[in-house]
């Protein structure tokens, strides 16, 4: 792709959004960034234009029309309990997304997925793009991001004129993003200024558990790239080393203590049936099943090499944790105004 001036990216005020359009911002081949989000934000740089719109229910093509490229990245975690409803805004707001661009004539899509998207792994042994794309069906998160890359496949065969790129990268961290993460997975009832070396002698060891991390802005690294190259197709994205327990205990100088997994889903199904949690034991499960990605068609077709490693992304997110790190707009705003927001109905949309 050449001579890309305007872009709009979806969901551009949450973890990777932020990322994605100062990536943008920086490059001189961009002009133009719209940025569209359901809830106000403040302004960015010269080059940002932000848009209050929900890919739910807002006609997306005037948006979306003289777009060189359109970055979907709007995505809904919560509520958990309620699976109807993140599945309009994240299957059906997406494929709202993808038509409304094909029919607004945008040339390109670059949509983030997820590892969470593959099939569980059969071996340790690292899988390329072409490993299966079905998801584990016990958790919402992963039927939602793996039928997405079914419906991606017809649309593709439909849409011959609109290149299709989609990323799928590990778990996604910053330091701005750590209070809301907190929110999201853990729950009120996670401390965390807890999260700090030395106060926390032992961590359960949980055999098989092996995921793989991002730096947010890495991974704005890769889709700005994947964004202005004449690329198409699937790019795993990731940095290493790959991460278990053993590995954040030893960041923190813990013991790393052996638990059996089937201990540990039962206490997460209890604490999620009481309500102290928001992340499901299906997630649980399909977290631990998830493969180890290799990255090499990401370094190899977009010059790509991650600047954070595993423990420099974990280490920054985690001294986010401990002082309820957040930024200035609504996904990611810090707990204090947080809760003020809630309270108030602040940057709620009527």
């Amino acid at each position: 792709m050449t001579d890309v001036k305007r872009i709009v990216v979806t969901g551009a005020t949450g973890n990777i959004g932020t990322g994605v359009v100062a990536a943008l911002s920086a490059d001189p081949q961009v002009e133009t960034i719209v940025g569209l989000a359901r809830r106000p934000a403040p302004g960015h740089s010269p080059k940002v234009r932000l848009v209050q719109a929900d890919v739910e229910r807002d006609d997306l093509v005037p948006l979306l029309r003289g777009a060189d490229a359109v970055v979907h990245l709007a995505w809904l975690f919560q509520p958990t309990r309620r699976p109807e409803r993140t599945w309009r805004a994240n299957v059906l707001g997406s494929i709202r997304v993808f038509e409304a661009a094909a029919a607004a004539g945008v040339p390109k899509i670059v949509y983030s997925s997820s590892v969470g998207a593959y099939s569980p792994r059969e071996t340790d042994a690292a899988v390329d793009e072409s490993w299966p794309t079905h998801g584990w069906p016990g958790a919402a998160y992963t039927r939602e991001k793996a039928y997405l890359e079914r419906w991606l496949d017809a649309f593709e065969l439909r849409s011959p004129g609109v290149d299709v790129v989609r990323i799928r990268p590990g778990f996604v961290f910053q330091r701005a993003a750590a209070s809301e993460q907190r929110r999201l997975f853990g729950g009120p009832f996670v401390p965390g200024s807890l999260v700090r070396p030395g106060l926390v002698p032992v961590l359960p060891h949980l055999p098989g558990l092996r995921v793989q991390v991002v730096h947010t802005a890495d991974l704005a690294d890769a889709i700005t790239r994947a964004t202005l190259r004449p690329v198409t197709g699937a790019f795993n994205v990731a940095t290493a080393p790959v991460v278990g327990t053993r590995f954040v205990a030893g960041m923190f100088g813990a013991r790393p203590v052996p638990v059996p997994v089937p201990a540990v889903r039962a206490v997460l199904g209890a604490a999620w049936r009481l309500h102290l949690v928001p992340a499901t034991p299906g997630l649980f499960d399909a977290v631990m099943r998830l493969p180890v990605m290799s990255t090499g068609r990401a370094e190899a077709e977009l010059d790509w090499r991650p600047r954070h490693d595993a423990a420099e992304t974990l280490n920054e997110f985690f001294a986010g944790l401990r002082t309820g790190a957040g930024t200035d707009t609504a996904p990611l705003a810090p707990d204090g105004r947080r809760r003020h927001e809630l309270a108030t109905g602040v940057g709620r949309r009527p």
